[in-house]
């Protein structure tokens, strides 16, 4: 059973969509989804899968990474009533979500890129458990990066590694899996010493926008080829101060951002 199977399955329980099975027959329908605010459109081709799954036909009207505007349709649905409605929910889960991830990923990008051309605006793994490959595949569709998918695809050495061993000893063990080094420092003694043991990317966490900075010109200095990265406190109505760095990442594109809202509606039952 993959996820959408799944995610269906958890909506139907062991009974099914009782209030459907009580109110109606065999009715054939043609319903579509339709946006209520503007936003850059994401999860239109799960919401396709979940109709599919119930033998419903889809046309779609707009493409994900689109940019839509409130009262526009974007998807339409023929079949049983019964049916759309088991995927109606679902469906728009998926679209209102990733819509907001993708539309706040394109937001920040748009701003943060009038000052630095270059950064590139990244997700991190604060995600919702289960939808994380979603909310990252929103976060490309917005023009970002995202990023680790998880501890098996890049080593990151964080605060409580350090807390075993020292910062020199960790990039040098590290070193010798021949993978590229990311290490998270807290202060500008630290990455000078990240920079001076050859880490390939630095982040710099939870640091104001003029202790980055200093940090970020320490770095360059001993190696213009390490790529900086922020991360910490940072959200859009701060992150236009952290341009300086290479990639901004940060957790508000998952773990705070606001669904945009679509509906469903039935157009036509015969």
């Amino acid at each position: 059973m993959d996820d959408i199977d799944r995610f269906l399955q958890e909506d139907l329980g062991d009974r099914g969509d009782i209030t459907s099975e009580a109110l109606l027959k065999d009715e054939e329908g043609i319903a579509f989804i339709k946006a209520k605010e503007n936003c850059i459109l994401a999860g239109l081709e799960e919401a396709i899968e979940v109709f599919k799954r119930l033998n419903c036909k889809t046309s779609a009207l707009k493409t994900d990474g689109d940019e839509i505007k409130a009262g526009e349709k974007i998807l339409e649905i023929k079949g049983k009533v019964k049916k759309i409605l088991t995927g109606e929910r679902l469906a728009l889960n998926f679209i209102c979500r990733m819509s907001g991830i993708a539309s706040l990923t394109h937001e920040l990008t748009k701003i943060c890129r009038k000052k630095n051309p270059n950064v590139q605006i990244a997700a991190t793994r604060k995600t919702t458990p289960g939808f994380r490959k979603y909310e990252k595949k929103a976060v490309k569709i917005g023009g970002g990066e995202p990023h680790r998918m998880g501890l098996y695809d890049g080593i990151l050495i964080k605060d409580n590694h350090l807390a075993c061993l020292s910062l020199r000893e960790a990039i040098r063990k590290a070193k010798k899996t021949g993978m590229k080094i990311e290490v998270e420092v807290e202060s500008v003694e630290d990455a000078v010493i990240a920079a001076e043991e050859g880490a390939d990317i630095i982040m710099l966490d939870n640091m104001s926008p003029v202790k980055g900075k200093i940090a970020a010109t320490q770095i360059r200095k001993i190696n213009p080829e390490i790529k900086i990265e922020v991360s910490g406190g940072i959200t859009p109505e701060n992150i236009a101060n952290y341009t300086f760095a290479d990639r901004i990442s940060l957790g508000w594109l998952t773990h705070s951002v606001k669904s945009k809202d679509f509906s469903l509606e039935i157009e036509k039952v015969f």
